[in-house]
């Protein structure tokens, strides 16, 4: 039986979820499979350091995030960070020597500052990297890297720009569970209703500008029905209650809900979704075919993928939240608009596996045993 350690990291529940689905395809392969967050077993406070450090820039002081991460964006990165790491490495080498792997796949950057330096010292693993963002920062850009697998032609083009092979990207899209390409809920009765289905999120931290996009979206005159998923973030879900019990709007259905793991069913009942646009999100959104609008966005990698988005004509980018309701009525009256950018959206759907990433590790190893 062949052996994968998937290597992941906290920071936001996209790496982690990535890697569970990554688990799943290697698991439905006949893999023996060893998922672990090894900067949170290893390298304690520097990994609360991220993970804290990531939440609460990114939910409380966005900008700053958004500077830390342009300034990070430069070949030294990964140099800076190795020293860091040791310990990390030392486990990962234990690990590895116990485990033996025939293939190592990690979720998050952060790793090649572990794998990266044992590759340099010899180590004959294939290691594979999954971009989980529509544009590559220069944290994921490694000579030791085997396998690249990205969201899109324009993140391959990214890490090409940055002196990448081609031939070690592949376009496969982000991995997503399963069950956003296998499930499929039918509910035309709620979409013949005569009204207009919203989705509004904004990731695992419940970001609590949620709260200003609902507020507009209230003044809408036209029939809707809004879900609200709140996260993690069970303060905006009592506000957002709270302010719903206390408030009478016509024509509106709301459904305020925390934390779920029913994205997948509540995306099929949606005809458009309003949204930060994390990768995993965006990718869900493409893989269900629905369109995306996006009225925030944490600076930095999410504002690279409105670049992308935007540029392919797959979402919506409102620049102010007091214009939301603007792009929602243009897309009630004109139902051409959101059928076009369906077709878009099916069209780059197409392009996606999440099986092809096991090929491709049967592939490499299959060389490295040759060697």
């Amino acid at each position: 039986m062949k052996k994968v350690l998937i290597l992941t990291n906290s920071t936001g529940q996209g790496h982690n979820q990535a890697a569970a689905s990554v688990e799943e395809s290697f698991k439905a392969a006949n893999y023996e499979v060893k998922k672990m967050d090894l900067l949170a077993k290893n390298t304690k406070y520097i990994n609360e350091i991220l993970v804290i450090g990531y939440e609460f820039l990114a939910s409380y002081f966005p900008k700053t995030y958004g500077l830390f991460y342009s300034l990070t964006d430069t070949k030294l990165i990964n140099k800076i960070l190795r020293p860091f790491f040791f310990f990390a490495r030392r486990k990962a080498v234990t690990l590895i020597n116990e485990f033996n792997p025939d293939v190592i796949v990690a979720t998050h950057s952060i790793n090649i500052s572990v794998i990266s330096p044992l590759k340099k010292q010899g180590l004959k693993i294939p290691f594979i990297l999954i971009v989980t963002d529509f544009k590559a920062h220069y944290l994921y850009v490694d000579p030791y890297v085997d396998v690249y697998i990205t969201g899109s032609n324009y993140t391959k083009q990214s890490l090409v720009d940055r002196h990448i092979n081609p031939d070690k990207i592949y376009p496969l899209g982000i991995p997503i569970n399963s069950k956003f390409y296998t499930e499929v809920t039918s509910v035309n009765e709620l979409k013949n209703d005569g009204y207009f289905n919203l989705l509004l999120m904004s990731g695992s931290l419940g970001l609590n500008t949620i709260f200003l996009v609902l507020k507009e979206l209230l003044k809408n005159k036209h029939k809707l029905r809004i879900t609200v998923v709140c996260g993690k973030n069970d303060n905006l879900r009592n506000k957002l209650t709270s302010y719903c019990n206390n408030n009478t709007f016509e024509n509106k259905k709301l459904h305020i809900l925390g934390f779920t793991k029913d994205i997948s069913y509540l995306m099929d009942y949606c005809d458009i979704i309003i949204s930060k646009p994390g990768g995993l999100t965006v990718t869900e959104s493409i893989v269900k075919n629905i369109p995306l609008v996006i009225p925030f966005a944490i600076p930095g990698q999410e504002n690279e993928n409105i670049d992308f988005l935007v540029g392919e004509g797959y979402c919506i980018h409102v620049k102010h939240i007091r214009n939301i309701n603007n792009v929602v009525d243009n897309l009630i009256n004109n139902p051409e608009e959101l059928s076009k950018m369906r077709n878009k959206l099916k069209e780059l759907a197409d392009t996606y596996s999440l099986t092809e990433i096991v090929n491709i590790s049967n592939k490499l190893i299959s060389n490295s045993k040759k060697r």
